[in-house]
């Protein structure tokens, strides 16, 4: 088998897919936050990813392809609240309408799909591991991230610390020790209709902790490739890096794979 090589946006090289003793290659690509029905957008990482697992087996490669569903998160309170819907209910809608609509593109469904919801002992265990190892720590029902303890920081985005804004999933900011630092947890807030137990409270994951534990879950803590859309680069799959590698000691993929953005009028 010819080399397969792949733009790895971590070392900005291109670099030789490198699989396992029996030629096994995990592939994880970020799914959608389902607060509403998928655009094209969404669409173009499932055609991408789906497409790349068929090129490895024809390859004779032993391809697993995980792409998950965010069905906890902050915009789907919000969605299903405009709806006046409860929010496990209205996620639970979005959820198989993405699932009817992916099928409509005729290619098959990934070998996994977990849901985060699916994976909250996994999330909670990642956390606490994160907690004892101080790199995270609570504050009032919330555990944040502690992101100037993790050394290696920025390293996929290329980003210095003043264009670090990590937007709607950074937390409360009264909570945090410091500007950059990410949340984890986040406890149950009034007018929230879902909720899980957790040694800090009743509350609910953060996004970027979630990925990391459903990519852990079914592939292991260091497999082949990690995948998305470039939009994601920078906070997402940047945090996911800083809680996996903080946590396990090892590499969170050999591999990042980002996909570009659909482009129409010019």
């Amino acid at each position: 088998m010819a080399s397969i090589r792949i733009q790895d946006t971590l070392s900005g090289e291109t670099r030789d897919l490198k699989p396992g003793d029996r030629g096994e290659v995990g592939i994880y690509a970020c799914g959608p936050t389902v607060y509403g029905r998928i655009h094209i957008g969404n669409a173009r990482p499932f055609v991408i990813f789906t497409l790349f697992k068929r090129f490895l087996e024809h390859e004779g490669l032993d391809a697993k392809l995980v792409i998950n569903v965010t069905d906890i998160n902050d915009k789907i309170y919000v969605a299903a609240r405009d709806a006046g819907r409860p929010s496990a209910e209205y996620a639970k809608e979005m959820t198989a309408a993405y699932i009817a609509d992916t099928d409509a593109l005729g290619l098959g469904r990934p070998d996994a799909e977990p849901l985060a919801t699916g994976t909250i002992p996994e999330i909670v265990s990642l956390i606490e591991s994160l907690i004892e190892s101080g790199h995270a720590y609570q504050a009032n029902g919330d555990v944040y991230f502690r992101v100037r303890s993790f050394d290696g920081y920025g390293k996929l985005s290329n980003r210095d610390t003043d264009q670090m804004d990590q937007g709607e999933e950074a937390g409360t900011a009264s909570l945090k020790e410091d500007r950059l630092d990410f949340a984890l947890w986040k406890g149950q807030k009034e007018g929230e209709d879902t909720s899980w137990d957790s040694p800090w409270g009743k509350g609910r994951p953060g996004w970027h902790i979630e990925c990391s534990a459903m990519s852990e879950k079914e592939l292991g803590p260091d497999f082949a490739v990690h995948g998305g859309g470039i939009d994601l680069v920078f906070p997402h799959h940047e945090n996911e890096i800083a809680q996996t590698e903080a946590a396990r000691g090892t590499p969170l993929a050999e591999v990042w794979m980002h996909n570009g953005m659909v482009q129409l009028d010019e």
